[in-house]
């Protein structure tokens, strides 16, 4: 794609945002009762999309609960190929502590799954290096033998053509586990890896139910797997806003669960040995490395590529660095970190007008869903807020319009109905908590109650911080990998049962 066409492809979702936000203050003062309805039409739109919300976190939800009582390695075990899996987890890490690593360590050894079948690779940083191998030393000594292999590897510094940061980390990290796979002439098509956050928590029976997925999956080398990600490790400790960011997060994923025609790897997932090698590992110069390894290897494929959704969860911190307002600075930074996948749609642009044997309809879900999702990410809250604007600007006028007159309580109606996502997000943000460490009663309603701050952290931590990244974007400011702080007052929870 020439230079002018992919600035053209960065320009746009910045450049949608801004006209959209921008017209509707414009047009509030000089046509008043246009703005009127077009936000009655967005409110009505909103409403419904807050419907579907509701019914596919119900789906997910039902199947969370079915999916952690079930023994997988129970329900594997009648299959002979699962002996044959290996699982390959790939740790990155860069200037984390050693609670944090123990925490995670910890939740591997307790898994049931064959140990001997397991190899773990820690990744380290040579921008952290002292603390890396003092750390990774104090790991491999309590852990070494737990399992089939831990190795370490050290990603150089300055290495051309990456930015720094998860992927690139990866990349190097996958080309080393490759040595040793090669090695113990380990077969591709029996290796399953798992991509994890550092302060990833698995649950008991991750790599038993991973391990079913992949052996009853009919095209298991056309696939990656998600499972539920929860933000439970610290979930008593952080402030509320914190916790409701979070949340949002995992219901987000399990409204995407719920339709895996259009699901994407998300932080912690897994897929196959073979996929990673045949894309060349994780991409180096891309920030957010996770959903764009879905789109790798859809390229890859041809399109024949899928993401399987998987129930069963994993945990991790919510945003927490100690102070309430190094955690606002730090949740801001993450937010917009994830924003920045509007990045993909240049790229993506560019692989699907080079490749015709892609269906188009696919294509265009594909450049849909990102192009979409990155505007309602930034506009909706902005909307809703300024939707009040053009009802003053014609009030002040004394407008006589029906329209007009009736606009104030169409719009209080589909605001109140629209709060049926947060009664039911309180509801199963509740139902999937971990034990309260102590004064249960009152921090249960304290988690009911900390739904209210909704529609301030969706524009604070949602609309602003999206602006932020399509306007830096637009203007060519490219933002490089920001690693989330994580600090802990205790020891993390590890019950995901």
């Amino acid at each position: 794609m020439r230079y002018g066409s992919r600035r053209a492809v960065e320009i746009l979702p910045g450049a949608l945002t801004w006209t959209t936000l921008t017209t509707i203050v414009v047009l509030s003062f000089i046509k008043p009762v246009w703005v009127i309805v077009f936000v009655i039409i967005f409110d009505v739109y909103w409403l419904t999309r807050v419907f579907y919300f509701v019914i596919w976190l119900f789906v997910s939800w039902m199947r969370y609960r079915q999916e952690i009582k079930i023994d997988w390695l129970k329900k594997v075990q009648p299959i002979p190929l699962w002996r044959d899996i290996w699982h390959v987890v790939f740790l990155p890490t860069y200037q984390d502590e050693e609670e944090v690593l123990e925490t995670t360590f910890h939740a591997l050894d307790e898994s049931n799954y064959p140990h001997d079948r397991i190899i773990v690779v820690l990744a380290g940083e040579e921008r952290d290096q002292e603390r890396f191998e003092r750390i990774s030393q104090s790991i491999l000594y309590r852990y070494k033998n737990r399992f089939a292999h831990i190795i370490t590897t050290l990603h150089p510094s300055n290495l051309p053509h990456e930015i720094p940061g998860k992927g690139s980390n990866l990349n190097w990290a996958g080309k080393r586990a490759k040595e040793l796979i090669d090695a113990e002439h380990l077969p591709y098509d029996r290796i399953v890896v798992s991509a994890f956050d550092i302060d990833t928590v698995v649950h008991r029976q991750y790599f038993a139910r991973l391990s079913y997925a992949y052996c009853t999956h009919p095209t298991p080398l056309r696939t990656s797997y998600q499972p539920l990600a929860l933000f439970n490790n610290n979930i008593w400790d952080t402030p509320s806003f914190s916790r409701v960011v979070a949340n949002s997060t995992t219901f987000w994923l399990m409204t995407e669960l719920a339709r895996p025609e259009r699901l994407l790897g998300f932080s912690s997932h897994a897929l196959p040995w073979r996929a990673l090698v045949d894309i060349g590992f994780w991409q180096k110069d891309i920030v957010n490395e996770d959903a764009w390894l879905s789109f790798q290897c859809l390229i890859r494929y041809h399109g024949d590529y899928r993401v399987t959704p998987m129930y069963i969860p994993v945990s991790m911190d919510t945003c927490y660095a100690g102070s309430v307002w190094r955690t606002v600075v730090n949740q801001y930074k993450q937010i917009q970190r994830w924003a920045w996948c509007v990045e993909y749609l240049s790229p993506l642009t560019q692989h699907f007008r080079l490749d015709r044997s892609i269906p188009w309809k696919m294509k265009l879900k594909y450049l849909w869903i990102l192009l979409e999702g990155s505007y309602s990410w930034a506009t909706a809250a902005f909307i809703i807020l300024l939707s009040r604007l053009p009802l003053w600007v014609a009030s002040q006028q004394s407008s006589t319009s029906l329209l007009v007159q009736n606009a104030p309580f169409v719009l209080e109606w589909l605001m109140r109905l629209a709060m049926l996502g947060i009664v039911v997000s309180a509801y199963v943000n509740v139902s999937m908590l971990p034990p309260a460490p102590r004064h249960k009663t009152f921090k249960l309603l304290a988690m009911v109650a900390q739904w209210f701050l909704l529609p301030l952290t969706l524009l604070v931590f949602g609309s602003i911080p999206a602006i932020d990244a399509q306007t830096r974007l637009m203007l060519g400011k490219y933002l490089g990998f920001w690693t989330t702080e994580k600090v802990r007052i205790k020891k993390a929870n590890t019950d995901l049962s």
